[in-house]
Formats: structure tokens, C-alpha cells, sequence
């Protein structure tokens, strides 16, 4: 039986489209979204027709986490050589006053875990890469890290009694933790293998009665094409590397066309997620092109810490 009950509706269209022209003209997708003042802001990853940059981030507000106003120009922008063709798939979290967001950055052969800090989601601060050494390869390539999501509270109990927890890594999922959100020290043993090709980390993982809820992507080779979904796993609040449950069915599954051919087709991959009006919004990249909402509950013994 299964203790926690997805109960999401996905919007038929895009929240969000590549615009005519400019910096987010080809695709924009991969999402990170938070509240501030009242407004859902979204931190998007954008990519401009013509160029081999494969990502800028920019920025929307909406007032009612459906219709998007967009800032004209990229809040963050590749600058340093591990991030020279493109800084993408934000992350990003309220802690204290300060938020804080993971990207990947891409050099064109490794896709690495960074992570920036703002007080205001326009004006970034680059701290680097997360980890500059990882022995574990992915596609034959080591220090491949890609993406993280961070719990937004401190460990109180068990073998990180004070430290942050991130859950990070794309082809299987590892536990890393920190006692400034800053400088982070890795687990070596995956805490989520994939069932299929991979499994990566969603938006911030969820404080519940029962443990920590994480919201993740997998894919799974299916008739000839590769097919990403999205899941969820219950990690034990004492000790996060421990699994205690998983789901079978997808939360999310492609079906939309224009989530089942894009630049990178049969693609839900959601990162973000807030509560609005009671529910929650949770937001996702569709076929690498669009900005997708699904709208729900998650129901049955799922309560808030």
C-alpha cells in the first residue's frame, strides 16, 4: 500500500515558451521557482536560437504562479571556464535571509554541481564548484555531478545532527552535507539508484511527518526511446541515506505534445515546487523546451513538520 497518494493535474499548455527573439528564443525550461513578497518567482534556464550556449538563467514573476512577466535580460550568465557553454537547471532555496541556488555548470564535456548565493534573486555570487574532484564517472567521465536540491532545515537528530543535507548526482542519487551551504562533503554510496537509465534530484526535498520526501526525475529506455517521468522517494528523517519507500507509479508522465516533442522529446522534468493557495505548484520542463505547471495535493498521511 502506498502511504502517500500524488495527486496533480498538469496545465495543457506551457506557463512559459521560448520567445520570439533574444536570449530565451529557442527553448526555455528546467525551472527553479520561489515566493517572495507575495509573487511566485521562476529562475529558468534559457537558450538563444544560433548560439552553442546551452544555458542562461532568467527570470518571471507572476502574481498567481500562472501567467509570467519576464525580466528582459539574464540573471546569471557563463563567465568562468567550467561553465564556458552554459550555466543551467537552477535549483534555488530560502535559508535565513539568503538564497541560495544550485546550477550546472558546462565546460562542453562535464556537466559539474555549482552553487550561488543572492539576496534578492537578480544580483548573483558565484562560490564555484561544488566538488572538484568526483571518482564516481558518468558516460566514462568523472567529476560529473550536475545537480543538487537542498533541505531548507538543519539535520536534528542522527549522523548529521547539524549540518544541511543536499541530495545531488544524475545517474545515481548521493547524500552530501554542510555546515554553511557552501563547502560540502559527499557520501560515496548512492542513497537512490535508478530503476532504468537514471534518476536526478527535483525540487527541494520535503520535510514530512514520516521523513524526507524527494521529488525526482527517472528515465527508462521504452520501445527504442528514452522516456523521463517524474517520482518520488521517503528517505528517513534521522538518518537521510536511508530509503523507506519509493514510488511505483509515475506522479508525472509525458502525454502533452509539446511535452512529448521538443528539443529533447518525451521529457516531464520537474525542479520546483511551492505552496500557493493551498496546493501545490509543481513545475517542470517539457520536452526541453517549454515551462510546464502541475497543480495538486499530496495526500493520505503526508503531513508538514
Amino acid at each position: 500500500m502506498n502511504p502517500y497518494e500524488f495527486r496533480f493535474e498538469k496545465l495543457p499548455k506551457p506557463v512559459l515558451s521560448p520567445s520570439d527573439e533574444g536570449f530565451d528564443s529557442k527553448n526555455v525550461y528546467n525551472p527553479a521557482v520561489v515566493k517572495r513578497r507575495g509573487k511566485v518567482v521562476m529562475l529558468y534556464r534559457a537558450e538563444a536560437k544560433g548560439e552553442k550556449i546551452t544555458g542562461r538563467i532568467g527570470l518571471a514573476l507572476s502574481e498567481d504562479g500562472i501567467n509570467f512577466i519576464r525580466h528582459p535580460e539574464p540573471v546569471m550568465e557563463p563567465e568562468y571556464e567550467w561553465e564556458k557553454l552554459g550555466v543551467e537547471d537552477p535549483r534555488v532555496v530560502r535559508i535565513g535571509k539568503t538564497y541560495y541556488m544550485t546550477y550546472t555548470g558546462y565546460d562542453g564535456e562535464t556537466a559539474r554541481l555549482c552553487i550561488a548565493t543572492s539576496k534578492n534573486l537578480l544580483n548573483w555570487k558565484k562560490h564555484g564548484v561544488v566538488f572538484e574532484e568526483f571518482p564516481f564517472p558518468k558516460n566514462g567521465r568523472f567529476n560529473w555531478t550536475k545537480s543538487g536540491a537542498i533541505l531548507t532545515e538543519k539535520m536534528k537528530f542522527g549522523p548529521f545532527k547539524g549540518h544541511y543535507i543536499m541530495y545531488f548526482g544524475d545517474s545515481n542519487i548521493w547524500l552530501a552535507y554542510s555546515k554553511d551551504l557552501l563547502h560540502w562533503e559527499y557520501e560515496r554510496e548512492p542513497v537512490l539508484r535508478p530503476r532504468g537509465y537514471l534518476v536526478e534530484p527535483g525540487p527541494s526535498p520535503l520535510p514530512v511527518k514520516d521523513g524526507i520526501l524527494l521529488i525526482h526525475s527517472e528515465a527508462f529506455h521504452e520501445e527504442g526511446k528514452l522516456v523521463y517521468y517524474t517520482h518520488a522517494a521517503l528517505f528517513d528523517w534521522e538518518d537521510p541515506r536511508k530509503l523507506i519507500w519509493r514510488t511505483e507509479k509515475p506522479i508525472l508522465r509525458p502525454t502533452f505534445d509539446w511535452e512529448l516533442h521538443g528539443w529533447v522529446d518525451n521529457v516531464v522534468f520537474a525542479e520546483a515546487m511551492v505552496e500557493h493557495g493551498g496546493r501545490y505548484y509543481l513545475y517542470y520542463g517539457g520536452a526541453d523546451r517549454y515551462v510546464g505547471l502541475a497543480i495538486g495535493k499530496i495526500e493520505s498521511s503526508v503531513e508538514r513538520r
